[in-house]
C-alpha cells in the first residue's frame, strides 16, 4: 500500500498532536470496500491484525470522529480514520497492600466481600489498585495461573462500582470446578448467585424476566447495548420486587433482587435500562432519569449523590466447594451506602 492510497498526517487533530500514540489515516479510492481492520494493518506495519482487532474492540479507533463499531466495517474513500495505542504497562501486576474483606479462606479458594471503586483485575486505564494487586500481596504467587498474569485465580468478576461477594480460586484445580460452575450459571444446580438493586420506577408484575441479546453499543464501544437477534449474545435476567418506594401515594423507585442465567457484561444495568428500570445512581445506563433524582426528597437526593454509583450489590453466592465437594452459600447485607438511599427512599418525602 502507498502513501497515494492512504495519507499520513502528523500534526495535530482536536487539539492534539498525531504521532506515536495517536495516528490519522486518510482512506484512499482503492481501499473503499477494505474491512477496517485489514485497512489498519495494511497500513500500521508495525501492529499486528490481532492487536488492531483489539484496539478497535476496546474504543481506541474513530472513523470521521466516530468510534469505530465492528472490526468488520468496511472503509469508504476519503474517510479519516484515527487509531489510538495506549502507552505499554507492565505485563505482571505488583502487590500492593489494599485491605481486603475476606468471608472465607481454605486451601483452595477464597470468598471476599468486595467493595466500591475496587476493580476486580489490571486492565486499561487500571494497571495498579485492583483486586489482584491486593491478592498478591495476600497470597504471593500462589494463585491459580489459569486466568493469566493479569488475572491470576479470577474466575468470575464484578463491576468497579458494584459491591459485594466475589470467589477466588487458589490453584488450578480449584479454578477449573469453579469455572464450569460459573458456566453453567446455575443450571446444573451447583451454582446461586443473586444481586440487589434499586431501580428506578416499579414494574407493572412484581416478578418477571428480560431476555435480550446484548452487544456493544454501535455509538459508544465502551457502553453496553441491547442489540438484534442476529448480534451480541444472549441473556437472560430474572428479577422480583422486594420493596417498593412511593412519592407523594405514587410509585418512584424499587428494590429489586435479581438473578442471572448468563454472565455478560453490564447484563443487568443494560436489561433494567431496557425496560424503563435503570439502576440509581447509574450515569452510564440511567443519564435520562436525571429529572427524576430532582423529584426525590432531601434525605433521598443526599444519600443518591453520596452513593455516587450505580446501586448494584452481589449479595447471596452459592456453589459447590471444587475440591470437597461440600455446598457453601455466604450472603452479604446491602453496603451502608446503598442501605442509607434504601431508607431515605422508605421515608415520608419532604
Amino acid at each position: 500500500m502507498t502513501d497515494s492510497e492512504i495519507t499520513k498526517q502528523t500534526p495535530v487533530i482536536d487539539g492534539q498532536p498525531i504521532g506515536v500514540d495517536r495516528r490519522l489515516l486518510v482512506a484512499g479510492e482503492e481501499n473503499g470496500g477494505l474491512r477496517l481492520d485489514r485497512f489498519l494493518a495494511r497500513a500500521i506495519d508495525e501492529l499486528s491484525r490481532a492487536r488492531i482487532q483489539a484496539l478497535i474492540q476496546e474504543g481506541h479507533v474513530t472513523i470521521n470522529g466516530t468510534t469505530a463499531s465492528t472490526a468488520s466495517q468496511k472503509i469508504k474513500p476519503g474517510q479519516t480514520i484515527v487509531i489510538e495505542r495506549p502507552e505499554a504497562t507492565k505485563a505482571i501486576p505488583e502487590p500492593e497492600d489494599i485491605p481486603l474483606n475476606i468471608v472465607y479462606e481454605d486451601d483452595d479458594l477464597i470468598v471476599v466481600d468486595k467493595p466500591s471503586g475496587l476493580v476486580t483485575h489490571p486492565a486499561p486505564g487500571h494497571e495498579s489498585g485492583t483486586l489482584v494487586n491486593a491478592l498478591l500481596a495476600h497470597f504471593g504467587d500462589t494463585l491459580s495461573g489459569i486466568g493469566g498474569v493479569k488475572r491470576p485465580g479470577i474466575v468470575h468478576r464484578l463491576d468497579k462500582d458494584t459491591t459485594g461477594l466475589l470467589v477466588v480460586a487458589k490453584n488450578d484445580i480449584a479454578h477449573r470446578g469453579l469455572a464450569d460452575q460459573f458456566a453453567a450459571h446455575g443450571a446444573d444446580g451447583l451454582l446461586e448467585r443473586a444481586y440487589l438493586a434499586i431501580v428506578w420506577n416499579v414494574p407493572d408484575r412484581r416478578k418477571g424476566e428480560v431476555e435480550a441479546r446484548l452487544g456493544r453499543s454501535a455509538a459508544n464501544r465502551r457502553k453496553m447495548s441491547v442489540v438484534s437477534d442476529d448480534e451480541g449474545r444472549y441473556a437472560k435476567t430474572h428479577y422480583f420486587v422486594e420493596r417498593a418506594f412511593h412519592l407523594d401515594n405514587q410509585p418512584i423507585a424499587c428494590l429489586m433482587r435479581l438473578k442471572l442465567e448468563t454472565g455478560r457484561t453490564h447484563q443487568i444495568r443494560v436489561h433494567m435500562a431496557s425496560i424503563g428500570h435503570p439502576l440509581l445512581g447509574d450515569a452510564t445506563y440511567g443519564a435520562g432519569f436525571k429529572s427524576s433524582a430532582r423529584k426525590l426528597g432531601e434525605d433521598a437526593r443526599k444519600a443518591l449523590v453520596d452513593l455516587g454509583r450505580q446501586a448494584l450489590h452481589a449479595t447471596v453466592l452459592g456453589f459447590r466447594h471444587p475440591v470437597t465437594g461440600e455446598p457453601h452459600r455466604y450472603e452479604s447485607p446491602l453496603p451502608a451506602d446503598i442501605a442509607r438511599l434504601k431508607n431515605a427512599l422508605e421515608s415520608p418525602q419532604d
